[in-house]
């Protein structure tokens, strides 16, 4: 078998073996994963399309195996090595594709079905190009290619192209699944490149997109993930999809899934990736008032009401609704359509059946809207809140009490690893640690008790005493848990709210 037949051979492509220093459940490996399942997704449905086109694999004998084989485990070849000339090959390729685009434009300007073809070929050649996986092979040839692509406005060029292009066919349609990926790779690379990509007219057509009454396809997918990638870091950019009514287009999307689930795993993500949107979109303070004046937490309730898949995400959006200072309109009309009858139940029991969540993802999204509540409600919505952990007998007190240990669990668990790892954690990173290991929730979880035995009845206090002293706790953990809290405080919100929340906690403290 010679070098050609050997470099020309296709083999099935098989899973990379996983480092065992790599963390199972690391986001990069949950991104990659991601797009493993829309790529072969992807190409299943283009198999099934063009079936018939398809020609046989070569067979190939023991010996060509053989040398596959040492080949792939040693790496080793007699061919083509990417050095300065294999670079310049891969150029004055991509050039002479440009020149033959441009050609064939200017032949027929009026005839886009004439130089479509030569559009998609060039489309392909730059996904190939701008692939992330070989742009870090070469930093300084990538960052040159990236700044080249910048200073072109490579985004809004794209975007001209996708506006000709027909899904219907299915050319145009890989084109349109090729220029996702290149502003994939290109934001992967360089992230700060996602507000240009915004600015130049990406998020209004993923908006537009996402609007198109068709089945749902890979294209949609794609579309929600660079949709969500766009926003994750971007406070521009959430900003502008709030101007762009994109709130609406979100909420109009996701309402469908509240009485019915995705037809698949990948509808499933693209339904799981609109909410994270929403939930990004949500830390701008503007889009607080969009979402309630959009009815988005009418639609989150019946959510949580309707029991679908939908109820997940719908939880988190609404624990972003209600965060913080800018979450306090939210948080009465929250109580206003009886909210307080569909969040509760959850309080009281995590639900068993389409859960997405974790139990302690869970338990920490229900806490932290009832602390947000707590923090937020005024007058007679307040009054009704409160009057909540008073019913049957001071049930929903007995289970905060419940979670209270079972996070205090978790905490000392987590500070026995750290005592292990101590030389190599400073005291933030010891802090973040604890956070994550049943701190956060502890701490939201004590603060609905501060604030229910100072504001309620008491009973409730009581009630709390008795049960902390029959299960060897004490008022005194808990007013150190809050007391670390009060002074560990994040930037959320302006200096003026984080220093009267700090003193509302000092204040509870005493109280209690």
């Amino acid at each position: 078998m010679d070098v050609g037949e050997l470099l020309s051979f296709k083999p099935v492509p098989t899973p990379k073996r996983p480092n065992e220093d790599d963390s199972a459940d690391s986001d990069e490996e949950n991104i990659k994963a991601a797009k493993k399942r829309r790529f072969s997704k992807y190409k299943s449905d283009n198999v099934k399309s063009n079936s018939k086109t398809i020609p046989r694999e070569p067979t190939i004998t023991d010996k060509e195996r053989e040398d596959i084989l040492r080949f792939v485990e040693t790496e080793e070849t007699e061919g083509e090595v990417l050095d300065e000339t294999a670079v310049k090959k891969l150029v004055l390729n991509f050039e002479k594709k440009v020149l033959k685009n441009r050609e064939m434009r200017i032949k027929f300007p009026d005839q886009p079905e004439k130089f479509m073809e030569s559009e998609i070929d060039l489309h392909e050649t730059l996904q190939e190009l701008t692939d992330v996986d070989i742009l870090h092979e070469s930093e300084e040839g990538a960052e040159e290619l990236i700044n080249t692509l910048a200073e072109a406005e490579a985004p809004a060029l794209l975007l001209h192209n996708l506006t000709r292009l027909d899904e219907s066919v299915p050319d145009e349609r890989d084109a349109v699944h090729n220029t996702l990926g290149i502003i994939e790779n290109l934001t992967e690379f360089r992230p700060e490149l996602c507000v240009e990509v915004a600015k130049q007219g990406f998020l209004q057509w993923i908006l537009k997109r996402l609007k198109m009454k068709v089945p749902f396809d890979p294209n949609k997918l794609y579309a929600t993930e660079i949709l969500s990638i766009l926003l994750q870091n971007t406070p521009e950019n959430r900003k502008l999809l709030g101007e762009l009514d994109g709130i609406d287009v979100l909420l109009q999307q996701l309402a469908f899934y509240k009485r019915h689930d995705p037809n698949s795993a990948e509808e499933q993500e693209a339904m799981e990736n609109m909410f994270d949107s929403l939930c990004c979109a949500l830390m701008d303070p503007t889009n607080r008032d969009r979402f309630l004046r959009g009815e988005g937490l009418q639609l989150m309730n019946l959510m949580l009401r309707e029991k679908k898949m939908s109820r997940n995400g719908s939880l988190k959006v609404l624990d972003h609704a209600l965060a913080g200072p800018e979450g306090r309109d939210n948080c009465n009309k929250f109580v206003d359509i009886l909210g307080l009858r569909t969040v509760f139940p959850l309080f009281m029991k995590t639900p068993k059946r389409k859960r997405l969540l974790t139990v302690d993802q869970h338990e920490e999204h229900v806490v932290s809207i009832i602390a947000s509540m707590l923090r937020n409600c005024q007058g007679s919505q307040r009054q009704r809140l409160l009057a909540k952990f008073t019913e049957n007998d001071l049930e929903k007190v007995d289970r905060l009490l419940e979670l209270h240990f079972k996070y205090m669990d978790k905490v000392d668990r987590t500070e026995k690893e750290i005592e292990q790892e101590i030389e190599d954690l400073d005291d933030d990173a010891q802090y973040l640690k604890r956070l994550s290991g049943g701190l956060f929730t502890l701490q939201l979880i004590d603060r609905i008790i501060l604030e229910v035995c100072t504001a309620g009845p008491p009973s409730v206090k009581q009630r709390v005493q008795r049960v902390l002293s029959l299960r060897g706790g004490s008022l005194k953990i808990i007013r150190h848990v809050m007391r670390e809290y009060a002074g560990n405080l994040g930037d959320a919100g302006s200096e003026e709210w984080r220093q009267q929340e700090q003193q509302h906690i000092l204040q509870l403290i005493d109280k209690f």
